[in-house]
């Protein structure tokens, strides 16, 4: 875990610039490169899922511990991101974690064995926590509230170009060399990203966190959030829906085409290529339906069955041109996740913006950690019981996503602001 955040900033950055729209721009797409880094972390496990598998000698288990570890550690410090960046800011918080992403790099790429690459997985995953969370906050605080999903939406598809990097290019790189590659150029696109919010990032004053607030005092306020009662469907929901897109993108797609229907590490990397390509548009075109309130949830559950839906097709898909399709739609599909922020964004109060975000985010990314560790168990028991690997998988998925469904049709549901 990263040193305490100091209150003093951790470079001498010249006065707050006034907030033009360049200057938004700018700041936003600086904070965009981070995200783009973290997205392009969290799905390496798709390309690498076989080369480490023959190189480390991994088993369906372990390759999901592997992949799960990047996205526990992640959503675990969610919470602590979101108190830093109320009480310290974005800039700072996130220069103090970055560093955290660089180590894990490293050790990944030099692992010499499963227990070395896990260490530096959950480095890069707790380097990459504030990642996303720093631009949704950005941009609750900087843009009107009736722009935040489209702006959301556009920064999600706007970090689908991680997920560009680790379709093709990274099954070619790989292929071309090995995984530790791999991991040594993505290491130097965090080293930019770092440089960038260090030279472009600045905070206006009336960000500034106040000289009253402690870390005690902002943790209290995330445990009242988890006392409200609406709060539990929320991170039901949010626990599932992101998670299963990147558990197929980020880890079976790979393994599924290669071992179900014969395709090549480079052919499935196209593949994964053409799912990163229409995941990017889901968010923006999603971010821009103007549904609200009590009609915007009913549509996030109907959303959620058809994803279901669409796994429950690819866990009996006796055809690659069918499980290529279902996975295209999958990707996709998926962009609706942007209505739960703007759900989340209306369903508390706005100085509490930080913390909910951050407690959504965690929900997310601990969700994602739990659904690869689970469909990798169930891989690992259909192998030993005589099922498909894959449909056992893709079946977990599904009753995942409906139990998280369900939850949040049936919870209590918040007064939307």
């Amino acid at each position: 875990m990263s040193a305490p955040l100091p209150r003093q900033p951790l470079s001498a950055a010249p006065p707050s610039p006034p907030a033009s729209p360049s200057w938004l721009w700018a700041t936003l797409l600086a904070l965009c490169l981070g995200f783009i880094i973290s997205q392009a972390f969290r799905t390496v496990a798709a390309m690498m899922a076989v080369p480490l598998q023959q190189s480390l000698g991994l088993t369906a288990s372990q390759l999901g511990l592997f992949a799960g570890t990047f996205h526990l550690a992640f959503g675990a410090l969610q919470i602590f991101m979101g108190v830093g960046i109320d009480l310290y800011g974005i800039r700072r918080t996130l220069l103090c974690a970055w560093p955290l992403t660089l180590a894990g790099a490293l050790i990944s790429a030099l692992a010499p064995g499963y227990g070395w690459l896990l260490l530096g997985q959950a480095l890069v995953g707790a380097g990459c926590a504030p990642a996303f969370l720093v631009c949704t906050v950005f941009i609750a605080r900087q843009f009107p509230a009736a722009r935040f999903a489209s702006l959301s939406g556009l920064v999600m598809g706007l970090g689908g170009v991680g997920l560009l990097l680790t379709g093709s290019p990274l099954a070619w790189l790989i292929e071309q060399s090995s995984w530790r590659v791999g991991f040594g150029v993505l290491g130097a696109g965090s080293a930019l990203a770092y440089l960038a919010v260090w030279i472009w990032v600045r905070e206006p004053l009336e960000n500034a966190p106040r000289s009253g607030d402690s870390v005690l005092q902002a943790l209290r306020g995330v445990g009242q959030l988890l006392r409200l009662p609406h709060t539990a469907g929320i991170l039901a929901l949010a626990s599932v829906n992101y998670a299963a897109f990147i558990t197929l993108r980020g880890l079976w797609l790979g393994p599924m085409l290669m071992d179900r229907h014969g395709y090549s590490l480079v052919q499935s990397g196209h593949v994964a290529l053409a799912v990163s390509v229409v995941g990017l548009f889901g968010p923006p075109l999603f971010g821009r339906l103007t549904v609200q309130g009590a009609q915007r949830r009913r549509w996030i559950v109907a959303f959620t069955w058809a994803l279901a839906a669409l796994f429950g097709l690819c866990a009996w898909s006796p055809w690659a041109g069918l499980t290529v399709v279902t996975s295209l739609l999958i990707g996709f599909g998926c962009g609706f996740i942007i209505l739960q922020y703007a759900d989340v964004r209306a369903a508390y109060a706005p100085e509490h913006t930080g913390r909910a975000m951050a407690l959504y985010t965690m929900a997310m990314f601990l969700g994602i950690a739990l659904m690869q560790w689970v469909t990798g168990w169930s891989a690992t028991w259909a192998q030993a019981h005589g099922w498909e690997v894959y449909q056992a998988v893709n079946l977990t998925v599904l009753l995942m996503l409906l139990v998280g469904a369900l939850l949040f049709r049936v919870l209590p549901a918040p007064a939307l602001r």
